[in-house]
């Protein structure tokens, strides 16, 4: 076996904001249409800030699906490595869709047990308000995200498989999405 022995496939996002919900649905419908190797995980971690950490340490690569912040159309794609990530310093947590990435990174690698290898296939959102429900041009970006991690998976030695026989994605959020509407104080 080439590459590294433990990689974790992450998707982040609050699948009650909207475009923020983006990495959920990514690796769900990564784990409904593709098989992993061992020592491959993929995990929904929601919103994680510093409880992000346990789930960096003892990796040797991640990849993360998620929004970002940044200039350009909503759906369009953007690729950063581990040092475009820690780039600038964290900033406060000011709402619900901003993860801890940035802060468990920096913890994990202080306690000498952080992954070598992070890739982050970010989006950009068109709107990241209280509602369930991708936008158009960030569903329409969900392909895209999808091959970029398998393409990553493959770099790193450890290829997905297709399913010969796709399960039903457990988007179970967008069940909701007609039949509630989000109050919130």
């Amino acid at each position: 076996m080439t590459g590294p022995r433990r990689i974790a496939v992450v998707g982040l996002g609050n699948v009650l904001m909207g475009d923020d919900a983006f990495g959920p649905y990514v690796v769900r419908m990564l784990e409904a249409e593709y098989e992993f190797l061992d020592g491959v995980t993929v995990l929904d971690l929601g919103t994680p800030g510093l409880d992000l950490t346990p789930h960096l340490s003892d990796i040797d690569a991640l990849i993360v699906v998620d929004t970002v912040h940044s200039e350009g159309p909503p759906g369009e794609i953007r690729l950063y490595r581990r040092a475009q990530i820690l780039k600038h310093p964290p900033g406060p947590r000011l709402s619900p869709h901003d993860p801890g990435l940035k802060e468990a990174l920096l913890l994990a690698q202080l306690e000498g047990r952080g992954p070598r290898h992070v890739w982050l296939v970010g989006v950009i959102p068109q709107t990241t308000g209280t509602g369930i429900g991708l936008s158009v041009p960030v569903i329409q970006a969900v392909e895209g995200a999808r091959d970029e991690v398998l393409c990553e998976l493959e770099r790193l030695g450890r290829a997905a498989v297709r399913r010969r026989e796709p399960l039903e994605p457990d988007i179970w959020w967008e069940e909701h999405r007609d039949h509630t509407r989000l109050a919130w104080p």
